[in-house]
């Protein structure tokens, strides 16, 4: 099934990581294309994502998919083993809206102080970090967003697992560093720490170096 299946990914993106997560935990395989981001950006990609131009990819039986939720969706519904929304209407409704919160508040916070300005980039890391309140609430004792098995809302959610961490590392800051949200940062380690997980993870010294070379350059 390999050859019908491509994700076109980058190394340092946490939505082709996504993508690649929610494969293996269904134990899909798949074919990985690394694409050189951000300058150098394959014929493939423009042609099957042509209004984004950007990863993830999937790409099945030649039928491309685009933009990393909407992917996740479909590979859960395609392959029906280790389900990653919950079964129950309300609870997989619930998970919908926190993986959107986190993608719409969290996420959003992030790329725009990554963006910003040196001198502003403290304000926009802080707005971040006032986003994963929510999260530290509704996390709880929970070990997992919907408990004890990882799933949809902890596959989005890597972003905020390890990228984050990553971030204070490599500007300085202490998102998850301090003790503003035990919850969150118990539910961090949880994730990276998982098997399947640690598969799709890029290495964390390469990371936050370049994480530190493109924050540094605005």
């Amino acid at each position: 099934m390999a050859e019908e299946l491509q994700v076109f990914g980058f190394w340092a993106s946490p939505f082709s990581r996504r993508v690649e997560l929610a494969l293996k935990l269904k134990g899909v395989e798949y074919q990985h294309v690394e694409e050189d981001l951000p300058h150098n950006k394959s014929h493939l990609l423009l042609q099957y994502n042509p209004i984004h131009k950007k990863v993830p990819v999937l790409v099945h039986h030649g039928k491309p998919i685009s933009e990393s939720l909407v992917i996740l969706e479909y590979i859960d519904e395609i392959w029906k083993n280790n389900p990653l929304l919950p079964q129950n209407p309300y609870e997989r409704a619930l998970a919908r809206f926190w993986a959107k919160y986190i993608e719409d508040k969290v996420v959003a916070a992030m790329l725009k102080a990554g963006k910003a300005k040196i001198e502003d980039r403290e304000k926009g890391f802080e707005e971040a970090g006032e986003a994963l309140e929510p999260l530290e609430k509704e996390l709880g004792s929970k070990r997992f967003f919907g408990g004890e098995k990882i799933g949809f809302v902890d596959v989005v959610g890597i972003v905020v697992a390890y990228w984050v961490p990553a971030i204070d590392e490599a500007v300085g800051i202490q998102m998850l560093g301090s003790n503003r949200f035990p919850n969150v940062k118990q539910w961090s380690e949880e994730v990276v720490n998982h098997g399947v997980v640690k598969q799709i993870l890029p290495p964390k010294d390469k990371l936050v170096a370049y994480l530190r070379t493109v924050l540094s350059s605005n």
